[in-house]
């Protein structure tokens, strides 16, 4: 395990991984086996080059008319390369968002457009639940697909597993097409770990509006007594062609079958609109790239930064970013829920406040509800809505989707956004803080030794 454990890893995650083989051999070696390899089959890797190359060929096809560069002070124009460099997208102009903040809301939106679709629906998400909005997103498939409508579903095999179980025959009866992704199995060779997750959240209709987020197709009550409060994009224009292009290459690499039908990417004129590019991420990528992208934003931004995240365990490079941001002078605040559907990681996040507070950072606890949304802006210029978490599972083991958007405009609209996340939340005062029992301190700390984990 010596020669094995730390080939392609971080010292850290190395060590933790050694330290539980050498204390518990057996157990140790067991759970390294399910939970420790960053590993997709070989033929599984095959697959994701082939499905990036199909990435960059989609990009070809989608013309160079709607290709755009934002008007950027020169220390954040490294950002787009950076992006095109890590997602294979280029910057497209021309699109109008329309953020949602309200959880039932959002669905309902969902739900009209499939109502409204011509010619295809592809949905691609982590959660669909077998419950009340899962079935009514059912059914809103299943009258599209009596209008002559191609709907494709593809739901991830661990997060969508009810969902899968039990209502994909249903749906597929009714002429759904439902695929799960990175199915999981002990003993079979082409498997991968089980935890390696497609962490997406797509729709897209045909061809025309897409969404993008945070949020799952499901019902909020994720924190028994605080729902889910999320944050999706809602897009008309050019880009949703990239969010197109990624479920179509997730399919590929799922199935092995290349759609190609000329209504697939449908031909989106110049307008007016905002500039935006998606970036994808997933452990068959050559980078880390939601981290390296965040990274790259922290040592970029000059005068202020807003981080939304439900989870937050980095790790010493994210940390030492935004430590380095903050003795820049850059006004740093952290928007973090206060209540948490994960214990372990809840404790494991606190036990960074002391050190975040020590440099500077605000924290602020969200506490009407669980605050799953994730969304990150840098001064008044770049906003980052996706599915990204600042955790080791996010940026190496799930495939996730960020989008950047450029300009004031809709910096001010997220804007808005934070401030009423922060009116109502608790700040963490560090002198406080440190007058939590030794006991707290203690399992927090412990807690945190399972960051490599998490």
């Amino acid at each position: 395990m010596l020669v094995y454990v730390p080939q392609r890893r971080s010292a850290a995650a190395s060590r933790t991984w050694l330290l539980l083989i050498f204390l518990l051999p057996w157990p140790g070696l067991v759970a390294y086996l399910l939970f420790g390899r960053i590993y997709l089959p070989k033929n599984r890797l095959e697959r994701q080059e082939r499905a990036s190359r199909f990435i960059r060929e989609a990009q070809s096809q989608m013309g160079v008319r709607t290709l755009a560069t934002p008007m950027l002070p020169p220390n954040l124009e490294p950002i787009v390369n950076l992006a095109s460099r890590l997602g294979d997208f280029e910057p497209f102009g021309g699109n109008k968002i329309e953020l949602l903040t309200e959880y039932a809301p959002g669905i309902q939106r969902l739900i009209d457009d499939i109502d409204q679709a011509r010619n295809h629906v592809h949905l691609l998400y982590y959660i669909y639940g077998n419950d009340e909005w899962g079935q009514l997103v059912a059914k809103a498939l299943a009258r599209a697909v009596k209008r002559g409508v191609k709907c494709r579903v593809l739901l991830d095999a661990v997060g969508s597993k009810h969902a899968i179980t039990h209502l994909a025959p249903r749906m597929r009866l009714e002429g759904i097409e439902v695929q799960a992704m990175l199915p999981f199995h002990l003993f079979r060779r082409n498997s991968a770990r089980f935890d390696l997750r497609n962490h997406r959240k797509i729709a897209v209709i045909d061809g025309r509006i897409g969404y993008t987020g945070s949020q799952n197709i499901v019902l909020p009550n994720f924190v028994k007594g605080f729902p889910n409060e999320e944050l999706m994009a809602r897009i008309i224009g050019p880009v949703v062609i990239q969010l197109q292009a990624v479920f179509l290459a997730d399919q590929y690499f799922e199935t092995g079958t290349r759609l190609e039908h000329p209504d697939i990417f449908p031909d989106h004129s110049p307008a007016e609109g905002a500039i935006a590019q998606v970036v994808p991420s997933g452990p068959g990528y050559k980078h880390e790239n939601g981290q390296e992208l965040m990274i790259a934003m922290l040592y970029a931004a000059r005068q202020r930064v807003v981080i939304t995240t439900p989870y937050f365990v980095p790790d010493e490079p994210f940390l030492q970013a935004i430590r380095s941001t903050v003795l820049r002078g850059v006004d740093v605040h952290l928007v973090l829920s206060k209540h948490a559907n994960q214990l372990i990681t809840q404790l494991a996040q606190r036990s960074y406040y002391d050190e975040l507070l020590e440099a500077g950072v605000k924290i602020h606890l969200y506490k009407p509800r669980f605050l799953h949304a994730k969304h990150f802006t840098i001064d008044d210029e770049i906003v980052l809505i996706g599915s990204t978490n600042i955790d080791i599972r996010s940026f190496a083991l799930n495939a996730e989707v960020n989008i950047l958007f450029y300009g004031a405009e809709i910096v001010n609209e997220i804007r808005a956004i934070q401030e009423g996340y922060i009116a109502n939340s608790e700040p963490v005062n560090l002198e406080q803080w440190r007058e939590r029992p030794l006991i707290i301190r203690t399992i927090q700390s412990i807690a945190r030794l399972a960051d490599s984990f998490l």
